[in-house]
C-alpha cells in the first residue's frame, strides 16, 4: 500500500468521526433545549391551574374586607 493511499483512509476515518461526532453533540444539545422548552410548557400549565385558586382567594379576601368596615 502506498503511503499517499494509507494517510487518505486515515483523512476519511478521521473526517467520518468529525463528522459523527459532530452529530452526536447537536443532537444532545438540542435535546436538552427540548427537554427545557417541555418544562417550560408544563409550568405555565402549573401556574394556569393555580391561578384560579389564587384569584378565589383573593376575592374572598375581597369580600371579608367591607364587612369588617
Amino acid at each position: 500500500m502506498k503511503q499517499s493511499t494509507f494517510v487518505a483512509l486515515v483523512l476519511m476515518l478521521a473526517a467520518g468521526v468529525g463528522a459523527l461526532t459532530a452529530a452526536w453533540l447537536y443532537v444532545r444539545r438540542r435535546e436538552k433545549e427540548l427537554d427545557e422548552y417541555e418544562q417550560l410548557l408544563f409550568s405555565e400549565d402549573m401556574d394556569e391551574e393555580e391561578a384560579p385558586a389564587e384569584d378565589a382567594a383573593a376575592s374572598a379576601k375581597d369580600d371579608a374586607e367591607p364587612d369588617a368596615e
